[in-house]
């Protein structure tokens, strides 16, 4: 088995992926206008319209809902990633913080209300820990 997508179900697709875009300086790969990826050499984030949901699970999925998930982007430079974002994002949680596991990491909402986690690894033990994933 390999994890290969998480998906956000948005009310407004073109907002989401414009906002991934920015945040993440990757540019999305459309399939309609109802679904979009953003592709990383680790994974992919599918951003996708209510549309779909019906399609293969009707009422399963609501946008702007979600308080447990937390999408994660390993980045080379955390502090500067900020810095890049200072005028962009609206709901930062928290400013760069070094974390007891040895990330250093933004958290920061989506405009669906979807946390995001940026993080740099900064300890010897998570640095190596992900050695070789940065694409």
């Amino acid at each position: 088995m390999q994890f290969v997508s998480i998906r956000i179900i948005t009310g407004d697709v073109a907002r989401l992926v414009a906002f991934y875009e920015r945040a993440t300086g990757a540019s999305a790969v459309w399939a309609t206008d109802e679904f979009a990826e953003i592709r990383t050499p680790g994974a992919t984030l599918a951003i996708a319209g209510t549309g779909t949901v019906a399609v293969f699970a009707p009422d399963s999925a609501r946008p702007a809902e979600n308080r447990s998930v937390i999408t994660e982007f390993l980045v080379d430079d955390v502090d500067r990633v900020h810095r890049n974002l200072t005028d962009f994002v609206t709901d930062f949680v928290n400013e760069p913080t070094t974390m007891p596991w040895g990330n250093r990491s933004l958290l920061f909402r989506d405009p669906d209300g979807n946390l995001v986690n940026f993080f740099t690894p900064v300890t010897p033990a998570a640095v190596e820990k992900f050695a070789g994933t940065r694409g």
